[in-house]
């Protein structure tokens, strides 16, 4: 099945969900452990239905879902076929159907609530690094290039971040790790005036809203994503 392109899903209006990093996400919110299973088996029947079915996590108050293709498939310019893990229509049909059932049953969304970290290291090489760094991350070869054309080191059990890859810059000061928090537009102002108040500053916003390069006291750098 085909990825959907960033257009369209901001063509599909999925108002308790919101595209972060490789996957749709929602949070919403619950009362009680007992209610928030109550919630997962309903998704589950749902995702039964069509073959199909969400990351679940169930925490204090509420439940966080993403939705993604496994094997998606993704058409380079040359016309090059690749799987990767992205959101295609059967994510957005099922998104949809989850918002019904949490509505049915009584539950809100808190779009702003949803976030996801990724990291990234700049590497000579990274065919050779990306092997070091799945092992040591998820004890798994397999990870590099998971759901991805790249490099990429993705645990197929979503323990960890995904690790991405980029070659050495001589602009970041030296700084060879980066961590990428993507959060929603609704929450991204709060987040970078959180990060702003606590003593960070502001490194670049030349591609703000989608990417703010914020800097701690010592000029260590993050990036807040919204996509």
């Amino acid at each position: 099945m085909d990825m959907l392109r960033g257009s369209e899903i901001a063509d599909a209006g999925l108002t308790d969900w919101v595209k972060l990093a490789q996957g749709l996400h929602a949070r919403f919110r619950t009362g009680s452990f007992a209610e928030a299973a109550r919630f997962v088996t309903a998704v589950g029947e749902a995702g039964d239905e069509v073959g199909h079915h969400p990351r679940v996590r169930i925490g204090s108050g509420f439940v966080d879902l993403e939705l993604v293709t496994d094997d998606a498939i993704y058409r380079a310019d040359d016309g090059t076929e690749y799987v990767v893990e992205w959101p295609t229509q059967q994510d957005v049909d099922l998104a949809r159907r989850i918002t019904d059932v949490a509505a049915e049953h009584g539950l809100a969304a808190d779009p702003a609530g949803v976030a996801e970290v990724e990291l990234g290291l700049e590497v000579a090489d990274s065919a050779a690094a990306a092997a070091v760094w799945a092992a040591l991350l998820t004890g798994d070869a397999a990870s590099v290039g998971r759901g991805s054309p790249g490099d990429e080191v993705r645990d197929g059990s979503q323990r960890v971040p995904n690790l991405w890859f980029d070659d050495p810059r001589a602009d970041n000061g030296g700084q060879r790790w980066h961590v990428e928090v993507y959060v929603s537009a609704e929450a991204r102002e709060e987040r970078l005036a959180a990060a702003l108040a606590a003593g960070a500053t502001v490194v670049d916003d030349s591609q703000a809203p989608g990417l703010t390069v914020i800097a701690d006291q010592e000029g260590n750098r993050g990036v807040i994503c919204v996509a």
